[in-house]
């Protein structure tokens, strides 16, 4: 846009901070070398606003949110034949079009297509851009803002107002880790960063895989040979994905889901409560008892 941009950032980690502060500093210095400029480049403090991953529909209105704004914005017009592929600056037209071999490598196309339900095709990118130029056109006349669900929480969730975009209970569960974190008290300096450690890293990942394959009555060597969406393996792969900071493509690898792309598709296509009835009771209570436990 003119005078801002959008990111849509997925971090394990609670650095967002650090990540923006990089980012700006970096983009401003390189700017000012490239044109011979000095001084600040960003008018202000980045605005973030947290998602619920819980629920499909708020990645999927907010990636709409993202990519179709130069249509909202007047940038291009799709009822004069223009297309989103015409506003070059965005991921759109700079990647997700893109075959992947030309896309930028921190740009996690391959996710996001199938977040959204699409083959990562040229049929299946055709039809994503279809979708958004006749949801552009449809709403043309409209300001910009995206339609809330009848369990948001009004108050305060919201694209362009407010500080998260999901459910008050998403919200409601967001306050209680920040009391959390806020009154915890510090024993030593490398207090924190050890116990993310211990808390996060692939070896809490592998610790967690091998328990919840025991109790799912799974051997490692016979997941490849069920599916991905295989309930068991599924339920598995949100447990990970929530409760660790492994990739998805790690999740892949070691529940034999063959790529990213699928583990991204049953986590977001498929609910872990819808997930949790069709497995036995000893792992339902595992996956219950360890998502509640905190990280």
């Amino acid at each position: 846009m003119g005078n801002h941009y959008h990111l849509f950032i997925q971090t394990p980690e609670a650095n967002l901070v650090e990540g923006m502060k990089w980012f700006q500093n970096t983009v401003t210095r390189r700017f000012n070398v490239r044109h011979r400029e000095w001084g600040r480049l960003f008018g202000d403090r980045y605005k973030a606003v947290v998602v619920d991953g819980g629920s499909p529909y708020y990645y999927e209105t907010l990636w709409d949110y993202i990519h179709l704004n130069p249509s909202r914005a007047r940038v291009v017009d799709v009822t004069q034949g223009q297309s989103v592929l015409d506003y070059p600056w965005s991921s759109i037209a700079g990647g997700y079009a893109l075959m992947p071999h030309q896309r930028a490598k921190w740009l996690a196309a391959e996710q996001g297509l199938a977040t959204m339900g699409v083959e990562d095709t040229v049929e299946g990118r055709k039809k994503m851009v279809g979708r958004l130029d006749k949801r552009a056109a449809e709403e043309r006349e409209q300001s910009g803002f995206v339609a809330v669900d009848a369990e948001s929480d009004q108050r305060g969730s919201h694209l362009r107002r407010g500080w998260y975009w999901g459910q008050q209970a998403f919200a409601q569960s967001l306050l209680k880790l920040g009391e959390a974190a806020i009154g915890r008290k510090r024993e030593a300096r490398g207090y924190d960063a050890s116990l993310e450690m211990k808390a996060h890293g692939e070896h809490q990942a592998l610790a967690l895989l091998e328990e919840g394959l025991r109790v799912a009555t799974l051997a490692k060597e016979d997941l490849i040979e069920h599916g991905c969406t295989e309930p068991r393996k599924a339920l598995l792969a949100g447990l990970l994905w929530k409760k660790t900071t492994v990739s998805q493509a790690w999740i892949a690898e070691h529940l034999g889901m063959k790529n990213a792309a699928n583990v991204s598709r049953v986590i977001h296509r498929m609910g872990l409560s819808q997930l949790q009835e069709k497995v036995s009771g000893n792992l339902r209570r595992f996956v219950s008892e360890k998502m509640n436990t905190d990280p």
